[in-house]
C-alpha cells in the first residue's frame, strides 16, 4: 500500500473537499481519502501503482493546483 499526499492549491470550503475526494476516488481505485483546504492537501492510499503523469492529469481537470506529490510506502 502507498500513502500519496498531494499540496493543492485552490480548495476554499467543504464542498471542494468533497469534489476532490470524489475526483480522487473516480479516477484511482484508492482505500481511504481525505482532503484538507486550511492544510492545503488531499491525502489517499492505493493498492495499485498510480504514476505522477495520472495524478497531474486528474488535478488538472479540477481547476485546482497541483503544488507537490510526496509519495511513502505504508
Amino acid at each position: 500500500m502507498e500513502k500519496i499526499t498531494l499540496g493543492i492549491e485552490g480548495m476554499m470550503c467543504p464542498m471542494c473537499e468533497a469534489h476532490m475526494n470524489d475526483t480522487i476516488r473516480k479516477a484511482f481505485d484508492v482505500t481511504k481519502v481525505k482532503s484538507s483546504r486550511n492544510k492545503k492537501q488531499t491525502v489517499f492510499y492505493v493498492d495499485k501503482p498510480v504514476t505522477d503523469e495520472e495524478i497531474e492529469k486528474v488535478i488538472k481537470e479540477t481547476g485546482y493546483t497541483l503544488l507537490s506529490i510526496e509519495r511513502q510506502e505504508k
